[in-house]
């Protein structure tokens, strides 16, 4: 999909380059060279350094609770296997729901680099716009994780006429 997008921006952009200005940035270089991005690249790893010997304890727990359980599973009666089977599971279900609050989607790591990394991308992004308003770039492009519109003039916005073409109304 992003592969199609890109050849219709570069057959939209033959069309009307003629006057047309791009430049290309690098994100991830920009970003490597700001010292509270490093700040904060180097708190989230603390922080998940920390928060995964929790879950790697929890783990070992969990492994040594596994590894009694088969030891002492055949001397055990059926009320007390199924009560020790519960703890497993109970167990297991813990550290399941630890490594997503902590690591998964929208879990504390993820707020954490919205908190931290979010405003200094913010910066970097006002700082794109203001250079290509400065200098006049229709298009400016970022190579970091392969190309990326990053600011387009919206002028040149073309979409509702691919619409009418298409036969599509809004």
């Amino acid at each position: 999909m992003k592969k199609m997008l890109f050849a219709l921006f570069l057959l939209a952009a033959g069309f009307t380059a003629d006057a047309q200005r791009y430049a290309i940035i690098d994100t991830k270089f920009i970003l490597d060279k700001l010292p509270e991005y490093k700040d904060a690249q180097k708190t989230l790893d603390d922080m998940a350094a920390v928060w995964q010997k929790e879950i790697d304890a929890l783990q070992q727990e969990l492994d040594k609770m596994y590894r009694d359980f088969e030891a002492e599973q055949v001397m055990l009666s059926d009320e007390l296997r199924r009560k020790r089977e519960d703890q497993l599971f109970n167990k297991e279900k813990t550290l399941r729901d630890l490594q997503r609050k902590r690591f998964g989607f929208e879990g504390d790591l993820f707020k954490k680099r919205q908190e931290l990394v979010k405003p200094v991308q913010d910066k970097v992004f006002n700082a794109v716009q203001k250079l290509a308003v400065a200098r006049g770039y229709d298009f400016i492009l970022d190579k970091s994780e392969g190309i990326t519109v990053i600011f387009a003039d919206p002028k040149l916005e073309k979409s509702e006429d691919v619409l009418k073409e298409l036969g599509v109304k809004n």
